[in-house]
């Protein structure tokens, strides 16, 4: 499996250079390695796009960073460049293209080709075979990326089901992939309309780590993109912190929950039983670890789906075994001990036979 990345995205035409650089030395501090920069809404002359992109992009790449450059056909004719000569991109310090519009597949597989060994990256929000006809042209698929677009307009961005069949497209040929997420303070973007820049329309207005969360919990996405600028310290932070790699659920600890109870949910790593239910999602390892520890049965109220709860004694073999309830029930051998936060209830859809999950209080 792909390594899971961050990036962030600028915009040039629309933000100042000494703002954009301390934006990437902030993000750089927690993680961030790859930048998505929009060269859609160029509209000066070939040197003075070059000055000016060389310099936030070579500035970028002493701090870590990998740039795509978004392009669309326009650029070319406008900055009098070749489709057969990506050297003045390049030389910019670009490692990526993204090409925000196809064209035949044979010109994308022939672009993959290109001397300076630059990616080519594909846009993923179309859910046809156009991955599939580029291929078919013998393209060079070790510098074949894959990047969903962003949705400025509120109401317009993919619905899940599609958003999963496309992508499933490009991780099937096991084609690097990447999709957006939206700050919630962000205001800068490529165009007059900023509803936020989320891939998902699902998205729009979670919390930016819960929407990054979910995205890698697909296991379709290798790289999460905040669309806007400039995201939160707080924002960036809570991202960088993220397990790309495993679900962990935030959430908030009842009053009464005892030591080992805390110890059981806090410090160890939860594996779901391959056996499932529908029930609930058990983690049995861990009453095997905590045996032979006491834990007293606390007054159990109606358990609803999100509610993290814990054998007490009277479970006899099944005292401190861990379950996240999935349909409401009640049993009082299960002390109740945490709830999973509400906006993360959907994430409980993505555990599944021996995934393993955490959590977070």
């Amino acid at each position: 499996m792909t390594k899971r990345t961050l990036g962030v995205s600028l915009y040039p035409d629309h933000s100042d250079l000494n703002e954009d650089k301390k934006y990437l030395e902030l993000a750089s501090k927690y993680g961030f390695n790859r930048i998505f920069m929009s060269m859609l809404e160029v509209s000066e002359g070939k040197e003075k796009v070059a000055a000016k992109f060389s310099n936030l992009i070579n500035f970028a790449k002493d701090l870590g960073f990998s740039t795509t450059l978004d392009i669309a056909p326009n650029i070319f004719d406008q900055l009098g460049i070749s489709y057969d000569d990506l050297s003045f991109f390049h030389e910019l310090g670009a490692e990526s293209l993204r090409l925000d519009q196809g064209f035949d597949g044979q010109k994308e597989a022939l672009l993959s080709f290109n001397p300076q060994k630059m990616n080519i990256e594909l846009n993923m929000s179309n859910d046809v075979a156009y991955l599939n006809n580029i291929l078919s042209y013998s393209a060079n698929k070790p510098f074949i990326q894959g990047c969903h677009n962003f949705y400025p307009q509120r109401g317009t961005g993919l619905p899940l089901d599609f958003f999963i069949s496309a992508s499933r497209r490009f991780k099937n040929q096991g084609i690097d992939t990447a999709s957006f997420v939206t700050s919630q303070v962000g205001q800068i973007g490529p165009w007059d309309i900023n509803d936020g820049l989320p891939t998902l329309e699902m998205h729009r207005d979670l919390p930016i780590e819960i929407q990054a969360k979910h995205l890698f919990a697909t296991n379709l996405i290798d790289c999460v993109i905040i669309g806007n600028a400039y995201a939160s310290k707080d924002e960036l932070q809570k991202l960088g912190d993220l397990n790309r790699y495993q679900i962990t659920f935030d959430v908030k600890l009842t009053e009464d929950i005892n030591k080992v109870e805390q110890e059981i949910l806090l410090n160890n790593q939860h594996v779901r039983r391959g056996d499932i239910t529908d029930l609930v999602i058990r983690s049995t390892e861990v009453r095997k670890k905590y045996k032979d520890y006491d834990n007293p049965v606390v007054a159990t109220h109606n358990l609803e789906r999100g509610d993290v709860v814990i054998g007490n004694n009277d479970f006899g073999k099944y005292k401190n075994e861990l379950q996240v309830v999935l349909q409401a029930h009640k049993d009082i051998r299960k002390n109740k001990v945490a709830e999973i936060s509400k906006d993360e209830l959907f994430l409980l859809d993505y555990i599944g036979p021996w995934d393993k999950f955490q959590f977070e209080g």
